[in-house]
């Protein structure tokens, strides 16, 4: 649930170190398990844009795991939008790296090879939109996070004055965003008389597929009507909900891995032993048999997205915002105070009435494994991390549930005291006076907009609920802003961790 977001700083590099690679995979301990086939004979049907941690925990595990059953045509190209870190550590170890698969009772390692090059779309825009065009790539996907989209998460439509798109639009041939990627190499899939590629987004949108259409499709629009014809009438966008909790990657995690493999590894991903991905099944490109890897294929993603979005995510959100604020610096601390885990319930529990799930769902076990999960002690998924891009999870993690129980005439003092949390840590000075470092594409506008109005709940809520790219005519209501500011006055008053601790729900919480 997690993008890449580690320093690109070479691990273990000295002269004469061993390194992962694909001529050294036989040094690999006998019980290491490695791909299970022939790297050279798989050619590549996938390009996936966002190549970070998650996505090397996720989609291209499965991808290994089917390449392995003889689907060797839908080897992965992997391309990072920005920063050439993943890229400078796997080149050197031919796209190989380890999964480190972490319970309470130890961590199981595979080394994973299903991603058979690297590419970096700011170095070699042109060289990138030519893989996309290529026929051969069936597949585009991508885990690019909700500010990669270059869009507005509050009404889900193209922002077309984000720098990104501006420039994309005056420069198709060096796309930067991946919005401006899609549409270049469509265009040229167009102009050439070939088929389109399927997109497939894993990003934690509200309707992702259906959300990147329309994006994609507006912008297009702004090329080109014809071509936005072309691409709403012929290419497929299926939607898709991931799950699998992927925390950063750090030092010591690579210092534990390269002594299992007794080898250096700069580049591995740490995860939990719980996967799931459900797909939307439109793929007029073809597809692997996505089944056969454990992934279920549906005809409508809907009630499953908003069943994790609303019950893992927000809760995850409540835990990150509030728990860094009490002092907490991974879910997994944040949870062993029974507090904060009750208030983690209590999300979802609130969530549930505004879920239409298909019969046989049982939303109870859901929670209390996510329950399970976010207290697993071996993963150190920080609060801080987390915490990242807020203005662009708020819509579809706590506002979309707020708006329907505010429709369904039931309290939201929960979901506020969440808001509440992500308000005081974007102010950027936590409950000490120390700096916050906030990761978000509108921190500037925040923190001006904290620094205006100052440590008064009374002035800082109405003003942040006025943003109307995060919170929309949620903002408005008068309902939303004293739920919200109450929840702030006491924040400012008592702390989180106390805050949290004498939350009391109303009874009438759904």
């Amino acid at each position: 649930m997690s993008s890449e977001t580690t320093k690109s700083r070479p691990y273990g590099s000295k002269s004469g170190d061993l390194r992962l690679s694909e001529a050294n995979l036989d040094k690999l301990p006998d019980q290491m398990r490695r791909p299970a086939y022939d790297r050279s004979r798989v050619t590549p049907g996938i390009v996936h844009l966002g190549i970070g941690a998650f996505h090397r925990a996720h989609q291209a595990v499965v991808i290994d795991d089917l390449i392995a059953g003889g689907a060797t045509e839908w080897g992965i190209i992997g391309a990072s939008l920005r920063s050439p870190d993943t890229r400078d550590a796997l080149a050197t170890q031919d796209g190989l790296y380890t999964l480190a698969v972490r319970s309470g009772e130890g961590t199981d390692h595979r080394i994973i090879g299903s991603v058979l090059a690297l590419e970096v779309a700011r170095e070699k825009p042109g060289h990138l939109i030519a893989r996309l065009a290529n026929p051969a790539t069936r597949i585009v996907s991508l885990t690019v996070t909700e500010k990669g989209y270059c869009h507005t998460p509050q009404t889900g439509e193209l922002d077309e004055a984000h720098p990104d798109i501006v420039h994309d639009l005056q420069n198709p041939g060096t796309a930067r965003s991946a919005i401006g990627l899609l549409v270049a190499a469509l265009s040229r899939r167009r102009i050439a008389g070939e088929p389109p590629f399927t997109v497939l987004s894993c990003d934690n949108l509200s309707a992702n597929g259906h959300t990147v259409g329309r994006i994609v499709t507006q912008f297009a629009a702004l090329r080109s009507r014809n071509l936005a014809n072309w691409i709403e009438a012929e290419v497929a966008f299926p939607s898709t909900m991931v799950d699998r909790i992927v925390p950063e990657t750090t030092d010591a995690d690579r210092a534990a891995v390269s002594s299992a493999l007794g080898m250096i590894d700069a580049w591995p991903v740490v995860t939990e032993p719980f996967t799931q991905w459900i797909v939307e099944d439109r793929f007029p490109a073809g597809r692997p048999d996505f089944a056969a890897a454990g992934v279920q294929l549906v005809s409508d993603v809907t009630p499953f997205e908003h069943m994790k979005l609303r019950l893992l995510n927000a809760s995850h959100s409540a835990l990150a915002y509030l728990g860094y604020l009490a002092g907490h610096e991974t879910i997994a601390s944040t949870m062993t105070d029974p507090h904060f885990a009750a208030l983690a319930r209590q999300v979802m529990l609130d969530a549930a009435p505004t879920l239409a799930m298909p019969e046989g769902t049982d939303l109870a076990s859901y929670g209390a494994s996510l329950l399970r999960r976010f207290s697993n002690p071996a993963l150190h998924h920080r609060t801080w991390q987390i915490a990242m891009d807020g203005s662009q999870k708020l819509p579809q993690r706590l506002l979309a549930t707020m708006q329907d129980r505010l429709r369904l005439g039931l309290p939201i003092e929960t979901h506020a005291l969440a808001v509440a949390g992500w308000m005081r840590y974007v102010t950027g000075t936590d409950e000490h006076g120390r700096t916050i470092d906030v990761r978000d594409p509108l921190a500037a506008k925040l923190k001006a907009i904290a620094e205006s109005a100052g440590p008064v709940a009374e002035r800082l809520a109405p003003a942040l609920l006025e943003v109307d790219g995060i919170f929309g005519t949620l903002g408005a209501d008068p309902r939303m802003r004293s739920a919200v500011t109450a929840a702030l006055t006491k924040l400012f008053a008592v702390g989180a961790r106390q805050a949290v601790q004498t939350f009391q729900p109303t009874s009438s919480a759904g």
